[in-house]
């Protein structure tokens, strides 16, 4: 599934890390998340990062260098972000964290020198504007999340990279247990996608 931009609508990242987007359920919350933020009034881009192939992989020269020297498939990364009202990611927890190919691509992408960066005077952060919604599904209980693990992805998200970045709007809601949810489960849980990105995104007028 691809959407293509207006000119005259403000554009949204949709930014997926699941390996399966056709038929998973990161999958479904992503068409959804596509789906109200069209009716908003917003142009959504579903970035696939599985189905595109990226590469999480920074190299020496990359991590060394300058931003205006990133390569251009990164800077192209960067101008999108840049030019976006907001982001939504969607991904299963892998291990504590995001797959690892969207942990690149927030390596790659939301880089020192882009979306933040450091001065004598302090830190200075670049994505302030944006709205951030995260969407993640999990298998392990929502107890044992909270209390055994502490919550490592919402700490990951909200304190370590959007907190850093600057972004004021950000959301997460995680959906679980995946693995013991029904049909009727998962519907619900899209209408609560579909309610919480009209909410964060507010309808556009004509």
């Amino acid at each position: 599934m691809t959407h293509t931009p207006s000119s005259t609508q403000p554009k949204v990242l949709v930014i997926v890390g699941h390996p399966d987007v056709a038929s998973s359920f990161n999958g479904a919350i992503a068409r959804a998340v596509c789906a109200a933020l069209t009716a908003q009034g917003y142009a959504p881009e579903l970035r696939d990062l599985y189905a595109e192939g990226f590469n999480p992989v920074m190299t020496l020269g990359e991590a060394t260098g300058s931003v205006e020297n990133a390569p251009l498939e990164m800077r192209a990364e960067m101008a999108q972000v840049k030019e976006s009202a907001g982001l939504v990611f969607v991904h299963p927890n892998w291990w504590g964290g995001p797959p690892a190919i969207l942990r690149g691509w927030i390596d790659r992408v939301l880089r020192n020198g882009f979306a933040y960066g450091f001065t004598e005077a302090g830190p200075w952060s670049a994505l302030g504007d944006k709205i951030v919604q995260v969407f993640s599904t999990s298998n392990t209980p929502r107890d044992v999340e909270l209390n055994v693990y502490g919550d490592p992805l919402e700490n990951f998200w909200k304190t370590i990279v959007f907190s850093l970045v600057g972004a004021k709007s950000f959301e997460r809601r995680n959906f679980e247990q995946i693995i013991l949810s029904d049909a009727a489960m998962r519907a619900e849980w899209l209408r609560e996608v579909d309610a919480t990105i009209r909410r964060r995104f507010p309808k556009l007028e004509n």
